[in-house]
């Protein structure tokens, strides 16, 4: 199992309000529905666990793909490349694309 985190902020003038609708009605039902997606999930970071001041990064996504052949191909799907475009073109500002496994 293969786990992608993604950390990113809203590039300047893209609201909460606005990345968060399309995450919801585009983002998450596209990926989600991949095949060789377990799940992905899009969290809005709400501050620090220890010290003070807010989160360095705005949101963190976090997809499980078992198998990463697979899931390369399917991004290949006409929906995910649309979706990818407007992730990175519209609204994430430089993500942080990390792979990480269980120990």
């Amino acid at each position: 199992m293969q786990t992608i985190v993604v950390l990113f902020n809203l590039k300047p003038g893209v609201s909460r309000e606005e990345y968060e609708a399309w995450a919801r009605d585009s983002d998450l039902p596209v990926v989600n529905g991949l095949p060789s997606v377990e799940t992905f999930e899009v969290l809005r970071a709400g501050g620090l666990l220890v010290g003070d001041g807010p989160s360095p990064y705005q949101y963190v996504e976090i997809i499980r793909v078992p198998d990463m052949d697979a899931f390369l191909a399917d991004l290949s799907d006409p929906a995910a490349q649309a979706g990818a475009a407007q992730f990175q073109q519209r609204y994430a500002d430089n993500p942080l694309f990390i792979l990480a496994s269980a120990l």
